[in-house]
């Protein structure tokens, strides 16, 4: 009788544990932390292909956040993959611009539904050979994946060369931020030209954009190497403050403004090293980097607000180059120490990384290429995430099979990975018989 009153009392217990855990949890809104299975049913499309040697590489993706069926893609040098079912099929065109369409695509869609897609400019077609090319960083509008308009642009110094920029989004007002470096001259190895990290901002839906400001106190040379000022990506907090990092000179660098833009810190804040530099050697890649991303949890999750930024680097040597993360729990004041992404056994390679965030769950999400499971060139492509904040990390092949890349054939400079409600697409680049293709894999939690 005695066991049979307290199995009946712990019953009742645990009952009312439950139920009150429950109404916490409606109370407060939060997303309960839940262990993540990784789906099993994984499938590769091919979005792009080319001829021998050249074609799509350096892509961006990114799902509309108002239609997860909607996704914008972006891959050198002038090409606009869109899908309108999630990512099973793609209609592939070029874009057309009068400041001229020339690489470093990067896709963005906002709140409501408009698409964003900046790259470098070259408006008389002549790279490398008109001092109008790279002149500017242009941003093309569409409302449906097809028809892009002209482009805006920031007020900047054209006589100066403008590269390797990203997009930023604030979800609370649907700005768009924009960071990139500022060359006095691309390539130059003369120490008297300089290279900085510039910002502006567009409130009207890409229409216009501020004025070009000077952001970084530290600046770099024209390289396009280690000591360059390389890199920026900008990121919006929970509470509307402005983080923008970027590399130069083996350190990772975070400004911030609280003020929507108009100032920034006097003093670049050092979050972390970077042994070996942003730039570094893969054998069968004509050139790597292990350029920052940031991104903010805007989630209703335990870890909202913590800020990630995440490199590669190769600290571990030249044969090991690994994937890391740090995170602010405190807005960017302090950092917790790296933590290494990919969970393989030292001496591999892991490189060109991405990182997002799920804002419907706060988990983070990464994707890079990995040769953990061959002794040559062989090259796999990994998922990582994360659902405690970043303290731990799983891994998971998603290519259905490897390749192994060619050091004479230009890959780009980055993948990328985008994630939303539990929708998941990475893309990246792959070579088979001296063919380039643009992949992405079909990747649903829900």
């Amino acid at each position: 009788m005695a066991n049979d009153f307290f199995s009946w009392m712990k019953a009742g217990m645990l009952a009312f544990c439950f139920l009150f855990v429950s109404s916490c949890s409606k109370k407060t809104g939060l997303v309960m932390e839940t262990a993540m299975k990784f789906p099993t049913d994984i499938t590769n499309v091919t979005i792009s292909s080319s001829g021998y040697h050249s074609g799509p590489c350096e892509p961006s993706i990114c799902i509309s956040p108002a239609n997860n069926d909607i996704i914008l893609a972006g891959s050198i040098i002038d090409n606009v993959h869109f899908s309108s079912d999630g990512g099973i099929t793609w209609k592939n065109t070029r874009l057309k611009s009068p400041y001229g369409v020339f690489g470093d695509p990067v896709t963005l869609i906002d709140g409501t539904g408009k698409m964003f897609y900046a790259h470098l400019s070259n408006p008389k077609a002549k790279p490398y050979n008109s001092v109008e090319f790279l002149d500017r960083i242009v941003v093309q509008s569409s409302m449906d994946g097809i028809l892009f308009s002209d482009g805006s642009f920031p007020e900047a110094d054209q006589v100066k060369d403008h590269d390797k920029h990203w997009l930023g989004l604030d979800p609370a007002t649907n700005d768009l931020l924009m960071s990139w470096t500022e060359f006095d001259k691309y390539g130059s190895k003369d120490w008297n030209d300089k290279s900085r990290i510039l910002f502006s901002v567009s409130r009207d839906q890409g229409e216009s954009w501020s004025k070009a400001i000077t952001i970084s106190q530290h600046e770099g040379d024209c390289v396009d190497d280690d000591y360059t000022t390389e890199g920026a990506v900008p990121a919006v907090g929970t509470d509307g403050t402005y983080y923008i990092v970027w590399s130069v000179d083996e350190k990772i660098y975070l400004d911030i403004s609280h003020d929507k833009g108009k100032t920034w810190l006097t003093e670049d804040r050092l979050i972390a090293t970077q042994p070996g530099g942003w730039a570094f050697d893969i054998p069968g890649i004509s050139r790597s980097n292990g350029m920052p991303v940031i991104k903010v949890d805007h989630s209703k999750g335990h870890h909202r607000g913590t800020i990630y930024v995440s490199w590669s680097d190769q600290r571990n040597g030249k044969d090991d180059t690994d994937v890391w993360c740090i995170t602010s729990k405190d807005q960017g004041k302090s950092w917790s120490k790296p933590v290494r992404v990919n969970d393989d056994k030292a001496g591999k390679q892991q490189f060109f990384s991405a990182m997002d965030v799920d804002q419907s769950t706060g988990h983070v999400f990464f994707v890079f290429y990995d040769r953990r499971n061959h002794k040559d060139e062989l090259t796999d492509v990994y998922v990582a995430w994360s659902s405690d904040g970043g303290k731990h990390f799983s891994n998971h092949k998603i290519s259905e099979t490897p390749f192994a890349p060619s050091a004479d054939v230009f890959f780009g400079d980055y993948n990328d990975i985008s994630a939303v409600n539990g929708r998941i697409r990475p893309i990246w680049t792959r070579m088979d018989n001296g063919q380039l293709s643009v992949l992405t894999a079909l990747i649903d939690f829900n």
